[in-house]
């Protein structure tokens, strides 16, 4: 018996050709990864489909895909992959269709190089919400100038400040994540041992650059929403993330900027700005930066420039 509340096939491949048809010029020689379906905003609840460099993820809020969606992810022909968005479950993504990816490659994003891997854990190296931030990034930092980007994951900030020329310290707790960002700077031709690299906390690390007088012309703050350090202090974003302004902005060179950052879609964004807004004592400037193009489902990112 059909389920009357399932789409038709013809009409759900209508909605997943159409999502992605809208997306396509998007891509080209300088970008090859892009979220192709996102959810809502093209009528598909709790479906995602992201390419990257040819090779597809597609994500769910549960452990169902409709019959529907597999069908046409197969007739595709191209490798795909699936996770499951479950907060309970950080697990690798598993095979879906197509020949299986099995090494790590990389992807373009507006001509900027990042290594991409299915076999990493929840995270695959690179979060497409933020292309235009660094796109930013890049476009604001100049040769000679200094970068610190904080809970740095792959250091994928790192890189497009140092393309434009600048010196960066790429701070993140995982090693492994350090490393990968060590690569992602010389798969774009760029020397490592020329950048900086701090593992540990970011609260005690701002404290000690403010100690050692060091300063920064550009941070990037774009904190995990839950945390708790190595004593025990729990951070949160709906009540620390001015704390965690406060002590940047205490490094940060005259002239600087701070990008401000977060998913937490607990947290609105004048609640966010009004937390920034507390943050300084220093007359500071702020806007807020809109999501890629192709994030059209709810705008859960908020991502404040202050400068």
């Amino acid at each position: 018996m059909v389920n009357p509340r399932l789409p038709s096939r013809v009409f759900m491949h209508h909605l997943l050709q159409n999502a992605v048809a809208k997306r396509s010029q998007l891509l080209g020689p300088e970008t090859d990864a892009v979220r192709l379906i996102d959810g809502s905003g093209d009528g598909l609840p709790g479906l995602i489909l992201e390419t990257y460099a040819g090779r597809w993820l597609v994500s769910t809020s549960d452990r169902h895909l409709a019959p529907q969606v597999r069908e046409w992810i197969r007739d595709q022909g191209v490798s795909c992959y699936w996770k499951q968005l479950d907060q309970h479950q950080k697990e690798s993504p598993t095979h879906l269709a197509g020949p299986e990816v099995t090494e790590p490659f990389l992807i373009l994003e507006n001509g900027q190089a990042s290594e991409i891997s299915f076999q990493s854990g929840y995270s695959q190296g690179i979060f497409l919400d933020q292309r235009d931030n660094r796109a930013e990034v890049r476009r604001l930092m100049a040769p000679g100038q200094r970068l610190l980007n904080t809970f740095a994951y792959t250091g994928a900030f790192s890189v497009a400040a140092a393309l434009a020329g600048a010196e960066t310290t790429t701070l993140d707790l995982s090693q492994p994540y350090l490393d990968w960002a060590k690569r992602n700077l010389a798969h774009n031709n760029l020397d490592p041992a020329a950048h900086h690299f701090c593992k540990g906390d970011t609260f005690h690390w701002l404290r000690r650059f403010a100690k050692q007088g060091r300063s920064f012309d550009g941070i990037v703050l774009d904190p995990p929403t839950f945390s708790r350090d190595e004593k025990g202090k729990v951070f949160r974003v709906e009540e620390n993330f001015g704390e965690l302004a406060q002590l940047a902005i205490d490094v940060l060179a005259p002239g600087g900027w701070l990008l401000c950052s977060t998913n937490c879609r607990n947290l609105g964004l004048n609640d966010f700005q009004k937390q920034l807004r507390c943050s300084s004592q220093r007359p500071m400037s702020a806007h807020h930066s809109n999501m890629p193009a192709d994030f059209t489902d709810e705008s859960y990112l908020k991502s404040v420039w202050l400068k």
